[in-house]
């Protein structure tokens, strides 16, 4: 009879303990000083945010582990005013990583797969100049926004450039390397990516 109950009191101990654990990894991740964040956050373990003052986040934001989502204002001797904005109602797999200096924006309903790559900015231009110094030292530099219109379907693996806006319910194949706009209804794919069908509007 008392080995019953021990067993129930210890399995009533890890109940709470485990519960506890899982409330305090939930509050911390609802302590992350976003600029602004919606309702119903939910995001995996093992991420790292830098930046955060400069992230909006919307509603039903959903991602899985291993986030890398960096808002950088300052490199080397270089000050920059990053702002990443998340939509309502997007969900991301393992492993995205979203790295901005300029700006980034993901818009309502996307779809982002695991390994994905996004960038607003380059290691210094290809010159002459730029290649005699250590890519580590050379300045960060972006030729533009990235911008990712609403119901886009981003594939595992694919890496998005900058200046370049993806139109609405475009799908981006599976390690395709984005480097120019890539309008509504598309399908692209390739290195770099280019368009392989098409949906006309009506």
């Amino acid at each position: 009879m008392w080995s019953l109950v021990k067993n129930k009191i210890i399995e009533k101990l890890f109940f709470l303990l485990e519960n506890y654990r899982e409330r305090k990894i939930y509050a911390d991740k609802k302590s992350i000083p976003f600029k602004a964040v919606g309702s119903h956050f939910n995001i995996g373990n093992d991420y790292r945010i830098s930046g955060s003052k400069y992230i909006s986040i919307g509603n039903n934001f959903w991602c899985l582990n291993r986030l890398r989502l960096e808002a950088i204002d300052h490199y080397n001797h270089d000050n920059f005013s990053p702002e990443v904005i998340i939509g309502d109602h997007v969900n991301m797999n393992n492993d995205v990583h979203i790295a901005c200096i300029n700006r980034i924006e993901i818009g309502d309903h996307c779809l982002l797969a695991s390994r994905i790559y996004i960038s607003d900015h380059d290691h210094g231009a290809f010159t002459k100049e730029s290649l005699r110094t250590a890519p580590n030292k050379r300045p960060l530099i972006s030729k533009g926004p990235v911008i990712i219109k609403d119901h886009v379907w981003i594939g595992e693996g694919a890496v998005i450039l900058a200046n370049v806006t993806i139109g609405e319910n475009a799908i981006i194949a599976a390690n395709a390397v984005v480097t120019k706009d890539v309008p509504p209804n598309c399908i692209v794919a390739g290195v770099p990516a280019k368009i392989i069908k098409r949906i006309e509007n009506d």
